[in-house]
């Protein structure tokens, strides 16, 4: 019982973190990479897709990313489509690549981001936290149950406590990781 209890909490605290992992992928450093885009949706016959399942996307060097798409007829719908998407990007055609270029991130957007960044952070902070209220829930009603004793459910407690603790720390080290990220010039 109680072990599920706890392995549980593990998985979801994991998942949590990866979430944030991801999200702070996607917040643009000075750097180009393929994973900005991942969230950019091309209307693709009617159905909202993501970029990269329409088009080819790589870096063509450290500032420019290339967008290739499958499809000639894709290549407008693709282009305003990474123009509309709240990354501030502005794309320019070359024939059958779009290249988008990374532009220099000002001092003002890069304290702008680091908000963004522990907005991030205390969210993933408060799943984690919600998933420990949880377990402590489900730990009392097997006290409550008799199925376990106090000592065991204290124990049991103390144990969810230390993953909360160690999950929140991991996340402090992925926000100063991004925050390092975002102001190296």
């Amino acid at each position: 019982m109680i072990s599920d209890i706890k392995k549980n909490v593990e998985q979801k605290m994991q998942k949590s973190l990866d979430a944030l992992k991801t999200d702070l992928s996607k917040i643009r450093t000075g750097r180009a990479h393929t994973g900005i885009l991942d969230h950019v949706m091309v209307e693709y016959y009617g159905t909202p897709t993501p970029v990269n399942m329409v088009a080819n996307v790589t870096l063509t060097d450290a500032r420019t990313i290339g967008v290739q798409p499958y499809e000639k007829n894709m290549i407008g719908p693709v282009e305003k489509a990474i123009r509309d998407s709240d990354l501030g990007l502005n794309p320019a055609t070359n024939g059958e690549i779009i290249r988008v270029p990374m532009p220099m991130l000002t001092e003002e957007r890069r304290r702008d981001l680091i908000k963004v960044v522990k907005s991030e952070g205390e969210d993933a902070k408060i799943a984690v936290r919600n998933i420990r209220r949880e377990a402590n829930e489900q730990l009392k009603k097997l006290l409550k149950d008799k199925e376990v004793g106090e000592d065991d459910e204290r124990r049991a407690q103390d144990d969810v406590q230390k993953l909360t603790d160690r999950y929140v720390a991991e996340i402090d080290k992925a926000l100063q990781s991004k925050e390092v990220d975002l102001m190296a010039v």
